[in-house]
């Protein structure tokens, strides 16, 4: 089986881990805050928090920005669960802005004249969640001016798009957020295992990120409310989580950024390979922005209505011929625990639009031109 994704594991991401098993510290060592220095320096951005996954960094990216009780999140129904759940976790509630048809990611226009109409009815998001999917960047100027007119805060879901550029800014900039959260999962660009992290120009997000990844405890006397009574003690000033990463995990992700480079040169070139040997088969190719370059953390076709196949007969004919496709992703406000909170089918059609046809062809740095052209044959069969 060809999968859709895979990590690329080196033998300097076994020595980098190795050294720190072998050092004095497995967590909460200086291996961290390399890490997090790494991305950092490649987003372009002051501040960095390294946690256990994107869930995490997601849920305490809410919880600095100020979301809880009576709050209200927008995001994309095209995205994972996770995008909508860090609003549940903070008990607020949660909408949809549907999609744009080309690029996948939130549809600037959609959201604008949704905020029209939640201004006329008297509630407006606090918070809204774009969703760079795929690894293609969201209009972030656009939404941006839309968060300055409106007054919400705005948290970049840049699981997909480590990497990624628009307008010659890294993703994860924040130029036009108050932050961005990344996921390093083993299926994504760069991996640690499992890992996430929480990017920021506002010192202040990241401080509180960094406090509630670890309980809420802090040992600095500057937060504490009386003098320190020695070297063994901490307070709990708030109510946090253990949402923190290991050492190890931070040692894989500092080794794999040094080959991020090579890893979107290869996703890119893998790209450009798919649109020329699909070019004239019956699927809607990923179409690119201009003045963006994508991360490729996926390939998405959608198989057209003049196919004469339907996207689950021709996602069966290739996972029969031992190619992993998958299909990303199942509309959020689809999903049971959502339609319990009253989003029905239809209330996003172009999402359910897109889910109806898309399926993601493997996407990975270590994919071979030869297993690649397996993917390309064993789609035209699949097509005729």
């Amino acid at each position: 089986m060809i999968p859709y994704g895979h990590q690329d594991i080196s033998d300097e991401d076994v020595a980098a881990v190795t050294e720190v098993l072998r050092s004095e510290w497995l967590t909460q060592g200086p291996a961290i805050e390399r890490f997090e220095a790494a991305v950092a320096e490649r987003c372009e951005v002051p501040h960095a928090v390294a946690l256990s996954n994107g869930t995490a960094a997601l849920h305490l990216a809410c919880i600095a920005l100020g979301l809880g009780p009576g709050g209200l999140l927008w995001t994309s129904p095209v995205t994972f669960v996770a995008s909508a759940n860090c609003a549940r976790y903070c008990g607020a509630d949660v909408d949809f802005v549907d999609i744009d048809p080309r690029t996948y990611c939130m549809s600037a226009d959609v959201l604008a004249a949704k905020l029209e109409a939640a201004e006329r009815a008297g509630r407006l998001p606090d918070i809204v969640v774009p969703v760079h999917m795929a690894g293609q960047p969201c209009d972030m100027p656009a939404i941006a001016e839309l968060a300055r007119r409106y007054g919400f805060a705005v948290i970049e879901d840049a699981s997909h798009a480590i990497g990624a550029e628009y307008d010659g800014v890294p993703v994860g900039s924040c130029r036009h957020s108050d932050a961005a959260t990344f996921s390093f999962h083993p299926v994504k660009i760069v991996t640690t295992g499992e890992g996430g992290m929480v990017v920021s120009r506002r010192a202040e997000v990241c401080e509180r990120a960094a406090l509630l990844r670890t309980h809420g405890i802090t040992r600095d006397e500057a937060l504490m409310d009386c003098e320190s009574e020695g070297g063994w003690y901490y307070q709990q000033i708030a109510l946090g989580y253990n949402y923190r990463m290991t050492d190890i995990q931070a040692a894989l992700g500092t080794s794999q950024m040094k080959r991020l480079d090579a890893f979107l040169a290869r996703r890119r070139e893998l790209a450009a390979r798919y649109d020329a040997a699909l070019a004239e088969l019956p699927v809607t190719l990923p179409w690119q922005r201009p003045g963006t370059a994508s991360a490729w953390h996926l390939y998405v076709i959608r198989v057209r209505e003049d196919a004469g196949r339907t996207r689950r007969e021709v996602y069966d004919s290739l996972r029969s011929a031992g190619i992993g496709v998958n299909v990303h992703y199942i509309p959020v406000h689809l999903q049971p625990y959502y339609r319990t909170l009253g989003f029905e089918p239809g209330d996003f059609p172009e999402s359910e639009r897109y889910y109806d046809e898309a399926i993601s062809l493997p996407m990975f740095a270590a994919l071979t031109d030869g297993q690649q052209d397996e993917v390309v044959t064993a789609l035209k069969g699949a097509l005729r």
